[in-house]
Order: C-alpha cells, then sequence, then structure tokens
C-alpha cells in the first residue's frame, strides 16, 4: 500500500467532506433502507390530507402501545418512565409522547413537523355548470405553482359533516376503478395570449375549476341538468345535499401512489413529502426509543404551510397544553413555573424538508452550503428571507451537541439553507417553539420539487432522517 504523503494526512485530519449515505452503508443497511421506504410509501397513500395522517399515525401508536391522554385524565394515573401517551387535537395535531427517567421540568426532547401539504381546497359553496360541464371552485393552500395543477389526474378527500350531525370520509380518485379529476389548460394552438404572460400569471387561483362531469340528468325541462345529476350521484352514495359543502372540507390531491424513481430505486416520487417525509420519520423513531432519559414527544401540527395559526397550528396552545397535564400527573403539586421550566429547558428538532439542490436549476442556491440528493439529513441553521428575517438561528452549542449525537451514533448528516442569501427564503415552527426558551435547530430531509404536485426524495435521505431522530430522543 502505498503510503499517504504529509499533505493527504494533513487533508484527512482538517478537511470535511459530506459523503454518500450510500457510500457509507453495509448491503444490511441497504436493505434495511429500502425496507424501511416501503412502510413510508404505504403511510403517504393512506396520509394525502392532514386528517389523514393523523387518523394513521393514530392507528400506529395504538398498535406500538400508546394510550389516549384523555382516558387517563378521566381516569387519573401517574407517570411512569417508558409510559406511552397520545394527545389528539381535533384531528388535525397529534403529540405523542414517552414518558423519560427524568422529571419533566428538566425539559423534553421534542421532534415537531407538520401534516398539511400544498393542495387545492373547493371554496364552501363549489359546484357550479358552465357550457355543459360541471365544475368545482378551488381556493389553493399554500404556495403553489398554479400551472403545475393543469392536466393532471386529481383525487377529491372530503370530510363532510351533515345537517343531521353525521360524519362521513370521502376519497374518489385512488382506487383504480375509481373515476378522477382534472383542471383543463389552454390548449397550445390558441395560447398566444397566455403564452405572453408572466408564468405566475398564466393560470390563475380563480381559473383552477376541477372538472367533475358533464352527463345531464334525464329531464330535458330542468335546469343545471349537468349539475344536479352530480348532486343526485352524491346524494345517492353518501346521502349528501348542496348545503352539506358549507360544512365540509374538501382537499383536492394528485391521484395516485407513491411510486419509486429511477431504475435503481433508490428514490420515491410522490405527494405531499413536505413534509410527511419528516412526520413519518418522528412517528416511528419515537416508536423505538425505548425508555429514554428525557420524557420525549413527536409533535405534528397542522396549518404550516399558512402560517401555522388557527387552533390545530403551532401558535396553539395545545401543546403547552398537553405538557401541563403531564405535570399535572406527574405531581400533586402543580406549578405553572414548573411547566414553563419544562418548556424552557426542552430542546427541539424541527423537522421540516430543506430544499435539495436541483441539477437543473443549480444557481438558486450555493454549493458548498446546498444539501445534495443522497447526502444524509440535513441541519439547516436558519431559514428566514433575505437577511435572516423571521428565522430561528440555532447557537454553536445546540449545534454542536447536535452534531456529536449524529456522529456518535453513525448518522449521515449535511448542511443546507433556502437558497442564495438574495434569492428568496421560507420559514417552519422552529421560531414559534424557540419563544418558550427551547433550544431548536431545523432538520429534515432534503427534496427536489418543493411543493410540486409529485416531489422527490432519497430513499437513504428518509432512513438517516429517521436515524437521526431516534439517536436524539435516546440522548
Amino acid at each position: 500500500m502505498e503510503k499517504k504523503s504529509e499533505s493527504q494526512l494533513l487533508k484527512e485530519k482538517l478537511m470535511h467532506k459530506f459523503e454518500s449515505t450510500w457510500d457509507c452503508v453495509s448491503k444490511e443497511e441497504s436493505n434495511e433502507i429500502t425496507n424501511f421506504a416501503e412502510k413510508y410509501k404505504q403511510f403517504l397513500d393512506t396520509s394525502k390530507t392532514e386528517r389523514e395522517a393523523i387518523y394513521t399515525s393514530i392507528n400506529l401508536a395504538k398498535e406500538n402501545g400508546f394510550q389516549n391522554i384523555e382516558d387517563l385524565i378521566k381516569t387519573g394515573c401517574k407517570l411512569e418512565p417508558g409510559m406511552k401517551i397520545y394527545a389528539n387535537n381535533k384531528n388535525k395535531s397529534l403529540a405523542l409522547f414517552v414518558i423519560g427517567n427524568q422529571p419533566l421540568g428538566d425539559g423534553l426532547n421534542i421532534i415537531g413537523a407538520h401534516v398539511d401539504a400544498p393542495r387545492i381546497d373547493l371554496k364552501q359553496f363549489p359546484l357550479y355548470e358552465d357550457t355543459n360541464i360541471a365544475l368545482l371552485k378551488t381556493h389553493y393552500y399554500g404556495g403553489i405553482k398554479k400551472y403545475q395543477w393543469t392536466s393532471l389526474p386529481l383525487a377529491l378527500h372530503g370530510f363532510v359533516v351533515k345537517s343531521d350531525g353525521s360524519k362521513i370520509d370521502i376519497v374518489i380518485g385512488e382506487k383504480d376503478t375509481d373515476p378522477v379529476f382534472m383542471i383543463a389548460d389552454l390548449l397550445i394552438h390558441l395560447s398566444k395570449d397566455q403564452m405572453a404572460k408572466k408564468l405566475s400569471e398564466g393560470i390563475t387561483g380563480e381559473n383552477l375549476n376541477v372538472i367533475i362531469g358533464s352527463k345531464p340528468i334525464e329531464d330535458k325541462e330542468i335546469e343545471g341538468r349537468v349539475k344536479l345529476n352530480i348532486l343526485n350521484l352524491l346524494n345517492e352514495t353518501y346521502g349528501m345535499t348542496e348545503e352539506d359543502f358549507t360544512s365540509a372540507e374538501f382537499e383536492v390531491v394528485p391521484a395516485g401512489k407513491a411510486r419509486d424513481l429511477g431504475l435503481d430505486r433508490s428514490m420515491i416520487a410522490a405527494y405531499g413529502h413536505d413534509d410527511r417525509v419528516c412526520s413519518y420519520a418522528a412517528v416511528e423513531a419515537v416508536f423505538d426509543c425505548g425508555v429514554p432519559n428525557r420524557t420525549v414527544c413527536t409533535l405534528l401540527v397542522d396549518k404550516e404551510e399558512v402560517g401555522s395559526q388557527g387552533n390545530t397550528g403551532m401558535e396553539s396552545r395545545f401543546f403547552e397544553l398537553m405538557v401541563s397535564e403531564l405535570a399535572a400527573f406527574e405531581s400533586d403539586n402543580y406549578s405553572e413555573l414548573y411547566v414553563k421550566r419544562a418548556l424552557a429547558n426542552s430542546k427541539v428538532l424541527s423537522g421540516d424538508v430543506a430544499a435539495g439542490l436541483n441539477p437543473t436549476f443549480p444557481e438558486v442556491l450555493e454549493k458548498n452550503n446546498a444539501a445534495k440528493i443522497g447526502n444524509g439529513l440535513c441541519l439547516i441553521k436558519y431559514t428566514g428571507a433575505r437577511g435572516k428575517s423571521g428565522c430561528n438561528d440555532a447557537n454553536s452549542e445546540f449545534m454542536a451537541e447536535i452534531r456529536k449525537i449524529f456522529n456518535d451514533n453513525k448518522v449521515n448528516w449535511q448542511l443546507g439553507e433556502l437558497g442564495k442569501v438574495d434569492q428568496g427564503g421560507g420559514g417552519t415552527i422552529a421560531y414559534i417553539l424557540a419563544r418558550y426558551g427551547m433550544e431548536v435547530i431545523d432538520c429534515g430531509t432534503p427534496v427536489l420539487g418543493m411543493h410540486s404536485p409529485y416531489e422527490i426524495i432519497s430513499k437513504a435521505d428518509l432512513y438517516m432522517t429517521y436515524r437521526g431522530y431516534k439517536a436524539f430522543y435516546k440522548a
């Protein structure tokens, strides 16, 4: 073997190189990556809305021995190390706790992710007929490129509370035997004016009208025959009337299952990686943490894509209330100060996706500080926009602590930021948790095509996200 030069040895000692996860894992671990990805794909296919993601997560939690906090409040209990508790907030956000050996006042290890994703919602009174076609008026949710949602097979996922108070879940477009829906774009032959517009103006929000049918009811004397036929079909199948749309939540999402991407099957193409990839990794990590030193919590929240407001978003007091309930279980000497100490002493990985470096559009990212697909879990010290406006900027002490946890547990990780300094930016729930005095850093999976109908991740990055989250819980 050729002896290494002093310069080579010095380079190995001083310089750092971020590596592909595929170069760091054994054949056995490579198989684990594949198996974990299959379970994640199943999660995605049953979790296309925030409600569905919470339903699926609760079912998984029950299978893993978690108890409903509402039952414990009614019967009373004392916290014991290893106790598993879940708290459901209006079927749109969720907290999964595993009680640790240390008292709550010492703080919790928390991974917070969001289960909502950019999509198209129906307006309150959506159904109308025009030129023999029944359509649905919509209002998009979150940051999307509107033109990407045209000429695409779409599915309807709905939750309806009818006038008699009964509740029904509706999913149309996911089974092979289901019809799908579509937003029709303008034909290229007549698109001169449209093509002259800016990309952001070619399709407007009011143009995102979903085609739902074109067959009229048999009675030729009645007005709105196509619309009436659609209402009749909804009534026959689900017992709905048009008024029931006013107390319904219908989300329009891409139809179809998560799919392997690439001849090597190394990636996953799917709707909703942002942020269900981090949500799923955090859920699986809390199941596998054993009896932790500090109490751990996987926190799944709603409304992140539209600012985190509302009673199911991170701005709500739900999480604070749940920690207060745990503090009351722990001791009869409950105090508000003790809860505030528990929150202030907590440490958080804000589990949200990173912008992966797209080789077709490299100019928007600075390569030395950009997340690369396949290089593992991504740490993002700060987000924000232009001068770190609106960011949480993790301190050096916490960065060092997380880096050591990952290194000690052989978690392949990298660094990232949300674009070049003046390019744009965005935010996560990190700054909201930081208000309590918690140590917080953004930490998640790199994604290509973020906020598009079909996003792309590496299976290796997904697995390292899970590995990193589990290491954090066990620390």
